[in-house]
C-alpha cells in the first residue's frame, strides 16, 4: 500500500489544541472574562495582542467553501453588524487596564469586501483609537478580487494594511463554474497590479487543490498564470470535502473530486511549480518567496500557528470578533455563536457571545506545545519523564509507525520530520491527539488528509 492510500483518514487541521469538536464548554462568562484579564495583564505590555475580525457576509455561496458565511445582497446588513463589533469590542475593553497593544489584526470571512470601504473603515478606526498600534504590527484581509475596489485597497491601506490575501482557488473554468467562483483573470490581475501600486508590502494569493473536475493539466496552467503574477505568498489548501456540515458541497459528489493519487498528483504539481519559481515550503500549504516575514520568520524559529493559519506574529492573546470568531487566552479557548442572529442578540445584551469554550488542562497545554512544533519546526522535544505517562507512551508507539514508514524520526527526547513526512503532518500531530484517541468520533467530523 502507498503511503498517500495507507495516511489517507480524516484528522484535524490543527490551527488549535484541543480541536473545537473536543472542547469541554465548561467556560462560564465570568470564567472566560477573569481568563482574558490575567491574560491581558501578563502579556499586553510586553508581546501585544492580536485581533481576528469574522464578516460572514457573501452575495453568492461559493459550492467548495467551508467557513461560516452568510448569503445576502442586502447590504443594510452592514451597519448593525459594524455595530455589534463596536459593542463587542468595547466589553472586551472593560477587561483590560490600559490600551490594548495590537500586534497582529486580520479581517476574515466570508468576504470582508462585502462591507463597504466607508464602514470598514468606521470599523478599524474606532479600534484603532482605543488602542496603541504596535510599530511593525501586521495588519491583513482577504479581499474577494471581483469586488475588492481601489476605494477598499485606499482606504485599509491609510488604516495600517499592508497584507492582503485574495482567493483564487482556479482559474479554470469548468471548475470556476461548478464551485461558483468566476472571476476571469484579468480581474485577478487588476486587483493585484492595484495593491502594489498603492503600496501593499505582501500580497497573497489562495487556491485549492482536489476541486471537482480539476485535472493535472488545468492545475498547472492555474499555477503557472499565478506565478506570472508574482504574489509574496502563495497557500495552496487541499480541498476539505465536508458535505455534511456544508450541504452546498452536495452540489457535485465525489465521482467529480480527484481522490487519494489523483489529488496527491495535483499537489505534487504545485510543488514543483513553486519551488522552480524559487517560492520557498512553509510549513502545511504555504509557499513564499525568500524575503518574506513568513519565510524569515520560520527560519528563526518563530513561525506561529492560530486560527488564522500561519503567522510570523506570535501573541498569547488573540480577540475574535463577530459571529463564530475564536479567542484564545492562552489557557482557553472560546468562540462565538455561529449564526448572525445568535450573535447579535447576546451583543444587544451586553453579554458575551459565547456558544461554546474550553479551559486548557496541563495535559492540553503539553501536546498543544508539541503539535505547535510540528506544524511550524518540523521537530519537536520533551522531558524524559513524560515518556511514563500512559497517553504519551502510547503517542511514541503510534509514532514507531509513523518512523518505520520514514515519515519522522523519533528519539528518546523528542522527534524531527523528514522531507517525506512534510506532507502528512496532520497525520504526525493525530498520534499526540491524546483527546482523539480518548473518545474517536463515532460520525464524520474531519476532512481527509490527502
Amino acid at each position: 500500500m502507498n503511503l498517500v492510500s495507507k495516511y489517507n483518514v480524516a484528522a484535524p487541521r490543527y490551527t488549535s489544541y484541543p480541536t473545537v469538536p473536543y472542547w469541554e464548554n465548561k467556560l462560564s462568562e465570568q470564567k472566560w472574562k477573569q481568563l482574558v484579564s490575567e491574560s491581558f495583564i501578563k502579556y499586553n505590555q510586553e508581546h501585544g495582542m492580536s485581533i481576528y475580525i469574522h464578516l460572514p457576509y457573501c452575495e453568492s455561496l461559493c459550492t467548495y467553501c467551508a467557513c461560516n458565511t452568510r448569503i445576502t445582497v442586502n447590504h443594510g446588513v452592514e451597519i448593525p453588524y459594524i455595530n455589534a463589533l463596536l459593542e463587542e469590542w468595547k466589553m472586551y475593553l472593560k477587561l483590560f487596564n490600559t490600551k490594548p497593544r495590537i500586534k497582529e489584526l486580520h479581517l476574515g470571512g466570508g468576504t470582508p469586501t462585502f462591507f463597504s470601504p466607508k464602514n470598514l473603515y468606521t470599523l478599524i478606526k474606532t479600534i484603532i483609537d482605543s488602542s496603541i498600534v504596535e510599530e511593525k504590527a501586521d495588519f491583513s484581509f482577504e479581499g474577494h478580487p471581483n469586488n475588492t475596489s481601489t476605494e477598499h485597497l485606499e482606504t485599509l491601506f491609510a488604516l495600517g494594511f499592508k497584507r492582503v490575501s485574495f482567493g483564487i482557488q482556479d482559474f479554470d473554468g469548468k471548475v470556476q463554474e461548478v464551485i461558483n467562483r468566476v472571476q476571469p483573470y484579468q480581474e485577478v490581475e487588476r486587483v493585484i497590479l492595484e495593491a502594489r501600486r498603492i503600496g501593499y508590502e505582501s500580497v497573497n494569493v489562495d487556491l485549492v487543490y482536489g476541486l471537482p473536475f480539476q485535472t493535472s493539466q488545468t492545475v498547472a496552467e492555474t499555477i503557472e498564470a499565478v506565478i506570472q503574477l508574482k504574489p509574496d505568498r502563495i497557500a495552496f489548501y487541499s480541498y476539505a470535502h465536508v458535505p455534511w456540515l456544508k450541504p452546498g458541497q452536495r452540489k457535485f459528489t465525489e465521482k467529480d473530486l480527484p481522490l487519494d493519487k489523483e489529488k496527491r498528483a495535483l499537489y505534487e504539481i504545485g510543488l514543483s511549480l513553486f519551488t522552480q519559481a524559487g517560492y520557498i515550503d512553509v510549513g502545511m500549504d504555504h509557499f513564499a518567496f525568500e524575503s518574506d516575514a513568513l519565510v524569515k520568520s520560520a527560519n528563526n524559529g518563530n513561525l506561529h500557528r492560530n486560527f488564522m493559519g500561519y503567522t510570523s506574529n506570535y501573541t498569547k492573546l488573540m480577540i475574535g470578533l463577530g459571529a463564530s470568531a475564536i479567542s484564545d487566552a492562552g489557557t482557553a479557548f472560546a468562540q462565538n455563536h455561529k449564526t448572525v442572529e445568535e450573535y447579535l442578540s447576546a451583543v444587544r445584551q451586553q453579554q458575551f457571545a459565547i456558544n461554546k469554550g474550553h479551559v486548557l488542562s496541563k495535559e492540553d497545554m503539553l501536546i498543544r506545545r508539541i503539535i505547535l512544533d510540528i506544524m511550524c519546526k518540523y521537530k519537536t522535544n520533551w522531558c524524559d519523564s513524560l515518556s511514563d505517562i500512559p497517553a504519551f507512551k502510547l503517542a511514541l508507539e503510534r509514532c514507531d509507525t509513523l518512523q518505520k514508514d520514514g515519515l519522522l524520526n523519533l528519539n528518546k527526547l523528542g522527534l524531527e520530520v523528514t522531507k517525506t513526512g512534510k506532507a502528512f503532518l496532520r497525520n504526525i500531530c493525530l498520534c499526540f491527539d491524546s483527546r482523539y484517541w480518548k473518545k474517536t468520533p463515532e460520525k464524520e467530523v474531519f476532512s481527509s488528509v490527502a
